[in-house]
C-alpha cells in the first residue's frame, strides 16, 4: 500500500477538456483511493469569474503529459498508477459520475481532503480512473494543483 502524490497543471483551462486524470494501469491494475486534491490557479492576472471542479469517473485512458507520481514513503514498492496532466482529450467519463463538485472564486485555493474511509476509491480494473474536469471556468485561466492517493 503506497502513498503517492503529483503535482498537475494546465495552462489554458477550457470546459470541455479536464485538467489532469489518475487511472489504474492496463497491466496489472490496482485499486487506488484519492483522499485529496488542492486546486488553483496560478495565473498572473485573476477576475472575480465563477469557477468549478468536478470530480468524474472515467472508464478508459485520457490523453495528457504524463507526470510521475512520487511515494511519500521511499520504502514503499514502486507504483502502477497512470496521472496524466494537461489533458489534449478526455478519457471516456462515466455519465452521472460525477463524485466531487466543487465551486469556487477563481481567487480562491481549495483543498479537498477525505475523511478517513471515504476516499474516492476506483476500482482494480483496467484504464478506470478519475478525471478533474472544469466545467466553469470563465477569462481562461490557468490550473495547478496536487493529488495525494494510495496504491491498494
Amino acid at each position: 500500500m503506497a502513498k503517492f502524490t503529483a503535482a498537475f497543471s494546465k495552462g489554458t483551462t477550457d470546459t470541455t477538456i479536464g485538467v489532469f486524470s489518475l487511472e489504474t494501469a492496463a497491466s496489472s491494475p490496482r485499486r487506488i483511493k484519492l483522499s485529496e486534491v488542492e486546486v488553483g490557479s496560478d495565473a498572473t492576472t485573476l477576475g472575480t469569474s465563477a469557477w468549478r471542479f468536478e470530480i468524474q469517473r472515467s472508464t478508459a485512458t485520457a490523453t495528457g503529459t504524463s507526470v510521475t507520481p512520487q511515494v511519500l514513503d521511499s520504502a514503499d514498492a514502486n507504483l502502477t498508477s497512470i496521472v496524466k496532466s494537461a489533458l489534449s482529450a478526455n478519457g471516456t467519463l462515466t455519465s452521472g459520475a460525477i463524485m466531487k463538485r466543487l465551486p469556487l472564486n477563481q481567487q480562491a485555493t481549495y483543498r479537498w481532503a477525505a475523511w478517513p474511509g471515504s476516499e474516492l476509491v476506483i476500482p482494480a480494473s483496467a484504464s478506470n480512473g478519475l478525471h478533474l474536469l472544469t466545467p466553469v471556468a470563465g477569462g481562461g485561466l490557468q490550473v495547478a494543483g496536487s493529488l495525494v492517493a494510495e496504491e491498494l
